[in-house]
């Protein structure tokens, strides 16, 4: 923009513009969207605009506008001016580069006058007092033709006013330039865009496509110029390897970037428009825009700026939440490329760490001199080494005490040459020194297993000053070994003796390996009872059965009879684990109250004299006595035999796979009878390194702090790593082995924080849950056989707050298979057992019995030595994955949505093939179709070639480490606090009903739009549907006259004809196309529906 001294009212404004496009590939490629122009010219009267488009390697937009007669008055009814004389030479040699021109007329635009009756020439003419600015918008084009061989064009468009330059950004590879926001420019009320076609400079100029432009006035002050774009060096300069045409270009394009003005014309400034979306310009008390925008393309030789790389969202998150691969130095050598380089022999445990552990096993002592007054001893053991210390537990009162307790140090923080196995009296006020044993270490052995244990031996006890003493001997075995050394599992570590007592030690430090129970479905079919007398006669009796097992009960209905007989015939499926230590329980029951049922009769029934069944083969009814309990007295209950008898079918159903975790993650696809388990396909082993980088969970001793230990599940074997207490970056280095009988499972590898580690007189028992830090999930199909996955992954968990990364788990995990021609038989075999299929349970039913297999496991497990808590099966188990979340339903909306997105681009490509956007591919197009027409049974070959191709060429982008948790296909980067609050809500909810009825009303709008969905899908039915009911007499008639010429035409005409008239006409080019709906679509829209009769 420009200062100018203003327009005489009685001058005219005509303008013509000539605009095109090109492709400038290679200049930017990366740029904002289009750009506004404002410019101005002292006593204008005539200007015409030139832009004209260069196809070369480094290719320019200009845009002239040449300086014509002033005094020239010209109106909107006048004939156009032709450019043939105000157009320099210089451009005539470049029309056959030149991909669009188009032609405005301004004077079609603006008219200036002072007619009283035309309000706006009025307020024009009132701009015409102060500084006139003349606004030109680049609003958008479409339909541009492509120039680089892609289907595609860099378009920019450059313009130039009174021998000033301003050229707008690149849009690359995009044949529609897109508008930007409205709000980002000034308003002008009389301003519309008008969309202009290109049109063409030479006879055979291949130009298409329309250019949106808004022109406009103002005279606004808070208008600030912007930098203009400095003048172009000419070309004068061509490379050796240029060519003529090039050469011709180059001259060219320097004599046209020459400024032929007279030298006492001033020079022009540009004027921003300012870029505040919040502003409403020229409006009442619209305030100044202080802020500039820095313009891109101030240079035509301005350096490139950076490619920014668009990449999918859905697959994209976080560098610090993406997985790591590594390449650590293992047991038998370093991983490079998921390939063992061995470096020495590889044992057992090859894919862990080394370490090396002092092992001290303390196994008994005899002859212990005694201590107290009475000739007691109260003996244990303290073993130190350099800093650490361990103690066995006491004996009271034995001089032949027996320990068999087993102390490991890690050799790389031995801090001693000296081991001091001290042996002392427990006592109340200070321990009484019996005895010492001091081992050099330079001369304990080594023991590399499979070797033979170490056999231990007696040790003199000597006295304080190193002299033997006359009484008492230990009995030691001290060995070098590592983590592979049997009694690793069950040693004491040195990194856990500080922090907690020895019971606590045993019962929640040590690494450990469950089974979790075998699982069973019991079927029950409540048939009918008999002869079930009431107590109350005066009333009919409403009867009905209870069927409990364990903690689960389900009841028949209720059935009214005056008959003593009931007849229900009702089926229920309940869980029951091996070994089967409750009995089911049938109960008769009259219900003579709301809420207030009156046993008749029960029976006990044990499950180990229940029929197994590993089919689908018939199991025979029994009836069964019902008995009742009559109370004599208070102490005393006499247990009467009742006339009463159920009847009833049940049996334990072997030939399920009983459903323990979610569905999605299951880590075992067999069934429960061991007679139906195939052979193992393969063996999977894991290797877990360290955690690093965790966040303290608690504090200890004013200061934060963490005690981790891991859990891995995969099957029924659930493993444990010992706990590192108080470290935040811990290592474990500990491997381990499972069978695997179907790849299309998923192993799962949890981080804990063990809050049972408390003080002995803290009174806590182990009451505390432990606090989850994050999960790993690795399904087995996604790994090559063979190969070393040596991956950090990111321990991910969901707050309240959001989600946060907790540290990250050092994986190595290797699949290797027995056969692969068996692993390749697995993908044509069910994915379940045969009963699934045969007698299939509804998907209602498998949410209620993994519920309470989940339950009944975390019993299990929670009651053995040291027990998996509860909350940790649970969290492995994903027990809560079925409660309703709002992160979750629009995470599997977008899910949805990804899967469908194929599709959408294939439709989006056809109608870009339709409308002519690429006319070669459009060609080709109709080349294939023509061959599919007239050899169809190239159809399927050509679509199979096709996905083989697409396969083979992704065979090159195939990812290289297993899949993990990603946070945007998990929806938790922008999801509201109050969803992520309703997700973590107890069930049933512990809210105000403020929020509950907040969060009801946000459902209901969820479902109010669903409904809508499903509503008009069920419209378009339903007229299909009534097409041929005569509902709508007319359509219908009409339909049946189509119908009939067409199965005339459809007889005589071959299918290929009528497949080729369709696919042409669907085809055809857009100038033979108009943008109304189709005659059959708006036939098909008009007819009816049922929605006329919902109320």
């Amino acid at each position: 923009m420009v200062d100018g001294d203003g327009l005489d009212s009685s001058s005219y404004f005509h303008t013509n513009v000539f605009l095109a496009f090109i492709d400038a590939s290679s200049l930017s490629p990366s740029f904002p969207l289009m750009f506004p122009f404002l410019l101005l010219q002292r006593n204008i009267c005539l200007k015409t605009i030139e832009v004209v488009a260069l196809k070369l390697k480094t290719i320019a937009v200009l845009v002239r506008f040449e300086r014509q007669t002033a005094g020239l008055r010209l109106k909107s009814t006048e004939s156009r001016i032709e450019l043939t004389e105000a157009r320099n030479e210089g451009l005539e040699m470049f029309s056959d580069f030149c991909d669009g021109l188009l032609e405005i007329d301004f004077s079609t635009l603006l008219e200036f006058s002072s007619t009283p009756h035309q309000p706006e020439r009025k307020e024009l003419s009132s701009m015409m007092s102060g500084n006139l600015k003349l606004g030109v918008e680049v609003v958008s084009a479409h339909d541009l033709i492509g120039k680089d061989g892609q289907g595609t064009v860099s378009a920019y468009v450059e313009l130039e006013f009174d021998g000033q330059k301003f050229r707008t950004t690149v849009k690359e590879k995009d044949v529609n330039p897109v508008r930007i926001a409205g709000t980002s420019f000034v308003p002008y009320t009389d301003a519309v865009e008008l969309f202009y076609p290109l049109e063409k400079q030479a006879l055979w100029s291949r130009v298409k496509g329309e250019l949106g432009l808004k022109v406009f006035l103002t005279n606004d002050p808070s208008i600030r110029a912007s930098n203009q774009q400095p003048a172009v060096e000419p070309l004068l300069n061509i490379p050796a390897g240029g060519s003529e045409a090039e050469a011709v270009v180059a001259a060219a394009t320097a004599s046209f970037f020459q400024d032929t003005r007279p030298d006492s014309v001033p020079v022009r400034t540009f004027h921003h428009l300012p870029r505040d979306p919040e502003q409403q310009f020229y409006s009442a008390g619209a305030p100044a825009v202080e802020e500039s925008v820095r313009h891109v393309g101030s240079e035509m030789k301005a350096e490139p700026p950076r490619v920014m790389r668009m990449l999918s969202s859905s697959a994209q998150q976080p560098v610090d939440f993406q997985l790591k691969e590594t390449s650590p130095y293992l047991g038998g050598g370093r991983i490079v490329g998921g390939r063992m380089i061995p470096s020495e022999k590889a044992g057992a445990f090859d894919l862990v760490e080394k370490m090396e552990y002092l092992f001290i096993r303390v196994v008994k002592a005899r002859g212990l001199p005694a201590k107290d007054i009475t000739g007691s001893l109260d003996p244990y053991v303290e073993v130190r080494l350099g800093n650490y210390k361990g103690t066995t537990r006491h004996f009271e009162k034995n001089q032949n005490p027996e320990w068999n307790q087993v102390f490991a140090f890690p050799n790389e923080r031995v801090q001693a040459s000296v081991v001091e196995v001290v042996l002392k009296d427990k006592d109340v006020v200070k321990d009484d020194f019996v005895g010492i044993v001091r081992l050099d270490l330079h001369e304990i052995p080594t023991r590399v297993p499979p070797d033979s244990p170490l056999a231990p031996e007696w040790y003199r006890l000597e006295g304080k000053k190193g002299e033997k003493l006359s009484k008492g001997e230990l009995m030691l075995a001290v060995w070098l070994g590592t983590q592979a050394d049997e009694s690793f599992a069950y040693a004491t570590h040195s990194d856990s003796i500080p922090a907690v007592d020895p019971h606590t030690l045993s019962n929640f430090i040590r690494a450990k390996v469950y089974h979790a129970p075998r699982l069973w479905y019991v079927r029950v079919n409540i048939i009918e009872a008999h002869d079930v007398l009431a107590f109350d006669k005066s009333r009919v009796p409403d009867v009905l059965c209870k069927v409990r097992l364990g903690n689960q009960m389900l009841r028949t209905k209720a059935i009214l009879s005056r008959t003593a007989n009931f007849l229900w015939n009702e089926e229920f499926m309940f869980v029951a684990a091996e070994p089967f230590e409750e009995d089911l329980v049938l109960s008769v029951e009259d219900r003579v109250a709301h809420n207030k049922d009156e046993e008749i009769g029960r029976v006990h029934i044990p499950l180990t004299t229940i029929d197994k069944r590993a089919d689908n083969r018939i199991i025979h009814s029994r009836w069964w006595n019902l008995k009742k309990h009559v109370a004599l007295d208070v102490d005393q209950l006499k247990e009467d035999k009742f006339s009463s008898k159920i009847h009833a079918r049940i049996c334990l159903d072997g030939g399920y796979h009983v459903l323990d975790e979610s569905t999605q993650y299951s880590s075992d696809l067999r069934p429960t009878a061991k007679q139906l388990w195939k052979p193992p396909i393969g063996l999977l082993e894991l290797g877990i390194l360290n955690v690093a980088g965790l966040h303290p969970m608690k504090t200890r001793e004013t200061r934060g702090t963490c005690d981790p230990y891991c859990v891995a599940k995969y099957g029924h074997k659930w493993v444990r790593t010992r706990t590192v207490v108080d470290e935040l970056n811990p290592r474990f280095n500990e491997q381990y082995t499972w069978d695997v009988y179907d790849h299309a499972t998923v192993l799962t590898v949890g981080v804990f924080d063990n809050c049972q580690l408390v003080e002995k007189d803290s009174g806590s028992n182990g009451g505390n849950k432990d606090v989850k830090i994050g999960k790993v999930r690795i399904r087995l199909s996604t790994l090559q056989t063979g190969r070393i996955y040596t991956n950090s992954y990111p321990l991910l968990v969901l707050h309240n707050s959001g989600v946060k990364k907790m540290g990250e788990i050092h994986l190595a995990i290797r699949f290797s298979v027995t056969s692969m021609l068996n692993t390749i038989y697995i993908y044509s075999k069910p994915l379940l057992p045969k009963m699934h299929y045969v007698l299939p349970l509804p998907i209602i039913q498998q949410e209620l019995l993994r519920h309470q297999a989940v339950q009944i496991v975390a019993a299990r497990l929670s009651r053995m030595e040291p027990p998996l808590r509860r909350e940790v099966v649970e969290y492995m188990s994903d027990a809560h994955s079925h409660l309703w979340s709002m992160r979750r339903s629009k995470a599997n909306f977008f899910r949805l949505m990804a899967v469908f997105s194929g599709l959408f681009a294939v439709w989006k490509w056809f109608n870009n093939v339709c409308s002519w956007k690429n006319p070669v591919t459009t060609i080709l197009v109709h080349i294939l179709f023509v061959m599919l027409v007239c050899f169809p049974e190239l159809i399927l070959p050509t679509v199979f070639l096709y996905m083989f191709l697409i396969g083979v060429w992704n065979y090159r982008f195939r990812p290289r480490y297993p899949p993990h948790m990603n946070t945007k296909i998990s929806h938790v980067e922008a999801v509201h606090p109050d969803e992520l609050d309703e997700e973590f809500d107890t069930y049933p909810t512990s809210r105000s009903p403020e929020i509950v009825r907040m969060r009801y009303d946000r459902l209901r709008s969820v479902a109010g739009r669903i409904q809508t969905v499903v509503g008009d899908i069920a419209t378009q039915g339903e007229r299909l549907l009534l097409l041929l009911t005569w509902r709508d007499p007319r359509a219908t008639a009409m339909f049946l006259v189509f119908c009939l010429c067409a199965a005339m035409v459809l007889y005589v005409t071959p299918f290929q004809i009528i497949a080729a008239v369709c696919g042409f006409y669907y085809m055809r080019h857009p100038r033979f196309r108009h943008k109304l709906p189709s005659a059959p679509l708006n036939f098909f829209r008009r007819l009816p529906a049922r929605t006329d009769s919902l109320l």
